[in-house]
């Protein structure tokens, strides 16, 4: 189940880009995927046949962000024109009016010669409607150029036909870098990849940064795990992509080496002090009880950055070493911190100090009083030192005598050890699974953070043997659609509910891996296998899904970003096995 080293990995190239883009296409509706361009922040959705225009904003809903309230295209009787087909690049309206963008931040809506169409458009709540003319006397295109206020200004065009070609090429350039995967996953896998591409956005107080986001629907800035999951997937086609989003996640540690949650356009989220006065509060009260609770509440995420960074550099031949080396000194000043500032109570094990810093942060495991020592973080951990381990074996990461490197690597492999022997705590023989603390005492609930640990590759047989065996437990983890992220026997299981019961991709990705380094490779590979026809079965690569139905459940979010990322990383492995 590992990706295919970097002499096989194989990309599209021009030549099947527009195939590639016509697959895409088929799930273009207008509803779960929107109408939009790389590094745009305008976002097209569907009302019927009418059109309505959105800004993409960080921490602010669809329904805040309303640029164009209604877009409606007539034609020369008045009669309004439906939406006949949507392609990555533009929208048809019967067979004469094409939509498509101009640049970045504008859209034109254009006739083709000889033809006459008319447009309504209104503002919202009516601020503003306005009826165009275009074709035969009048100009055959018109420009909305959508500004950051949400504001429109509206102009007559010629350019239309050199925009509609633009924006072609931009996704023709983007389907080029798709991977190639096996027949039945073509499909879905140009779909995600046009979800990856879709959600690229510019961070302007960032240069030129490019942050592939969860989402331009609700997620809008580049969380640090989602960046890693992203990351993951990017690298089978666009590797220096994934480096910009691993650069971006570990660009902002604190002087102690704590990395920030997310970074977004307007600065970092890294504790309670990065927040609206109005959340500062709420959060504390929920923060750690053995925590200064006069003190900011760090917000972080799971330490996978040197599992990430890993598997980014096994696509690319090009990483520069000096990023390399900048990247490794960062995540080892960020695994000493867990150490060194999230171990509340002092036994030798980090504890999440606050639900948002697991990344599960509506789990079960966080209803009781926080810190809340995990099987999953202790995992994380081991795997983060293995990691740093091979990476400054591997790595001539400093001018420092072989002895002083030598030292470091075992320095991080003996970290590893202690931190398994603490691990192994937590295993409770009788249940069969690694318990959870709050704050001291046992937790009862049967989560997907107890299956974390094979992520380390180092537990003992018949403890590996009994998490599998969990696996296919109908009374625990043995859905039709698996891994349910809280055991259908566990009186808290709720499967439309975020962390309480959904499957998840992401954590489906983490135990294929683990799976495989427990020494239960077709294991991994069956779990592999079932979670690339949930995406597909799903009709998409959504935030979380039913573990019954295997569809998308009511509240999460579509286009999900890393979950079409690590759709396209099974897709290729499992391909690569055949």
């Amino acid at each position: 189940m590992s990706a295919p080293p970097v002499s096989t990995r194989r990309v599209m190239g021009r030549a099947d880009a527009a195939s590639a883009a016509l697959r895409a296409a088929e799930r273009l509706d207008l509803v779960q995927a929107p109408f939009t361009l790389p590094r745009s922040r305008i976002l097209v959705l569907r009302d019927g046949d009418r059109l309505r225009v959105h800004t993409s904003e960080y921490e602010r809903s669809l329904a805040a962000c309303v640029a164009i309230d209604a877009l409606e295209v007539r034609d020369a009787d008045g009669m309004p024109m439906p939406i006949t087909r949507v392609l990555p690049h533009t929208i048809e309206f019967g067979d004469d009016v094409t939509l498509t963008f101009a640049g970045t931040s504008a859209l034109s809506l254009g006739v083709r010669s000889g033809g006459r169409a008319s447009i309504l458009w209104s503002a919202p709540a009516g601020a503003r409607t306005e009826e165009l003319r275009i074709g035969d006397a009048d100009p055959a295109s018109v420009t909305f150029a959508v500004g950051p206020r949400r504001d429109v200004a509206v102009s007559r065009s010629v350019d239309h036909a050199e925009q509609l070609e633009a924006s072609r090429q931009v996704w023709l350039d983007w389907f080029a870098r798709c991977p190639v995967v096996r027949a039945d996953l073509q499909g879905m896998a140009a779909f995600c990849w046009w979800v990856l591409g879709a959600n690229i956005v510019e961070l302007p107080h960032l240069g030129d940064a490019r942050a592939v986001v969860p989402s331009k629907i609700g997620y809008v800035g580049l969380w640090q795990w989602d960046a890693y999951f992203i990351a993951v997937g990017l690298r089978h086609g666009d590797p220096e992509l994934a480096r910009e989003q691993l650069d971006l996640a570990l660009r902002f540690p604190t002087a102690e080496g704590q990395l920030p949650d997310v970074v977004h356009e307007h600065g970092v989220l890294a504790s309670s002090d990065d927040l609206p006065a109005s959340d500062r509060e709420t959060l504390r009260r929920a923060g750690s009880a053995v925590a200064d609770p006069s003190a900011p509440v760090p917000l972080t995420k799971p330490p996978l950055a040197a599992w990430a960074l890993r598997k980014v550099l096994e696509a690319d031949d090009d990483a520069p070493p000096d990023w390399v080396r900048r990247m490794v000194g960062t995540i080892r000043r960020s695994q000493d911190w867990w150490f060194t500032h999230s171990d509340l109570d002092g036994d030798g094990l980090p504890e999440y100090g606050h639900p948002y810093s697991s990344g599960l942060d509506d789990s079960p495991v966080f209803d009781g009083p926080l810190p809340t020592t995990t099987p999953d973080l202790a995992a994380y951990l081991v795997r983060q030192d293995l990691e740093l381990a091979a990476l400054v074996e591997q790595w001539d990461l400093e001018p420092v005598p072989d002895a002083s490197r030598a030292a470091a690597v075992s320095a991080h492999r003996e970290r590893a050890s202690r931190t398994l022997e603490r691990l192994l705590t937590l295993w409770d023989a009788p249940s069969g699974r690694f318990r959870s603390l709050a704050a001291g005492c046992p937790v009862a609930s049967d989560t997907i953070v107890g299956l974390m640990p094979l992520l380390t590759g180092e537990l003992p047989v018949e403890i590996a043997d009994a998490l599998v065996a969990a696996l296919d437990d109908p009374r625990r983890f043995a859905t039709t659609w698996p891994i349910p992220t809280v055991a259908v026997g566990d009186p808290d299981h709720a499967p439309q509910r975020m962390w309480r019961g959904p499957v998840w991709v992401n954590t489906n990705a983490l135990i294929v891996e683990g799976l495989e380094r427990s020494g239960h490779r077709d294991r991994a590979r069956r779990l592999a296998q079932r979670t690339v026809e949930l995406v597909v079965h799903a009709g998409g690569p959504h935030e979380h899904f039913d573990p019954g139905t295997g569809r998308r459940a009511a509240s999460a979010t579509t286009a999900f970003g890393w979950s079409a990322a690590l759709f396209i990383d099974l897709a290729v492995a499992l391909s690569h096995d055949d």
